[in-house]
Parts: structure tokens; C-alpha cells; sequence
């Protein structure tokens, strides 16, 4: 039991607040009014975001090691609902509330929220960086929000 809740790495510090983000999250991408996607993009937006953000920490956290989430040679539950939930949900929420007269509004929002959630990590203590910067977020996530998710939508809309 002790090497569970070790490997669970919940004594990290700030673990709290991935944990509590991303279940907020997760629990309002699924009970949300489903306004501009249904189960089918929301299930496709889920899977794949969810891939990506898993593909990125590999590269970002394991491979340049720009970054690491609680114990770095762990990957605990902190690290794995921050990859697996937060990516996700977020752009699942940004997709049902996205229509091209909203679109820089929700851009703008959402870039600010996915920048206080980082920021958030980091001041907790949960998220250390090793090279890593705000200057290299802020654009990522202008350009996922402005141009890869909208990009997204087009495609899983498309009717074969």
C-alpha cells in the first residue's frame, strides 16, 4: 500500500491543485449544455487533445526536461490528471462556446485562463521549470486557441 500512494506522488507539493482543477474541469466539460459539439466531437476532441498534451509532455517534460510536475521521477496522479483532464476539458469547453463572431473573445479568455492555471502550478509549487517560460506559453496557447482548434472543429465537423 505504501509504494501505491507513493506512486500516487499525492506528498508533492501543491499536488492539491491539479487534482481540484482538473476534476472541476472534467465534471463541467461533461455536464455543460452542449451548445456547439455533441457526444461524437467531444469524444473525439477528448481523445485527441488528450493524446497531444501526452505527446507534448513526453517531448517538453521527458526529453528536454524543460519542466517537471511534483517528483520528477515519478509520474503521479498530479501529472497524470494535468495531462489526461486539463488539456482536454479545456478545449472541449472552448469548442462548445466557439462561433466565429466569439472567436478572439474566447481566444483572448481562454489563453488568460490556461496561463493562470500554469501559473497557478508553478506558484504552488507543483510545477518547476528548467527553461520553460510564460514568453513560450502565452503564444502556444494563442495559436492552439486562434488557429489549431478551430482547425480541429472544421475537420471533425466534416460530414464523410
Amino acid at each position: 500500500m505504501n509504494s501505491i500512494t507513493k506512486n500516487l506522488d499525492l506528498h508533492a507539493e501543491g499536488s492539491w491543485l491539479p487534482i481540484t482543477v482538473s476534476l472541476l474541469l472534467f465534471i463541467y466539460a461533461l455536464f455543460m449544455p452542449k451548445k456547439e459539439i455533441g457526444w461524437r466531437e467531444f469524444y473525439i476532441t477528448f481523445g485527441f487533445i488528450g493524446y497531444f498534451a501526452w505527446i507534448s509532455d513526453s517531448l517538453f517534460g521527458k526529453m528536454f526536461d524543460l519542466v517537471d510536475f511534483g517528483n520528477p521521477k515519478v509520474t503521479g496522479i498530479g501529472e497524470f490528471l494535468s495531462y489526461s483532464l486539463i488539456p482536454s476539458s479545456l478545449a472541449v469547453i472552448y469548442l462548445n462556446y466557439f462561433k466565429k463572431t466569439n472567436k478572439w473573445m474566447l481566444v483572448i479568455i481562454f489563453t488568460i485562463i490556461s496561463t493562470l492555471i500554469e501559473w497557478g502550478m508553478r506558484k504552488a509549487g507543483y510545477m518547476k521549470v528548467h527553461g520553460w517560460s510564460f514568453i513560450l506559453s502565452i503564444p502556444l496557447y494563442l495559436v492552439v486557441y486562434s488557429f489549431l482548434l478551430p482547425l480541429h472543429r472544421k475537420i471533425i465537423k466534416c460530414k464523410s
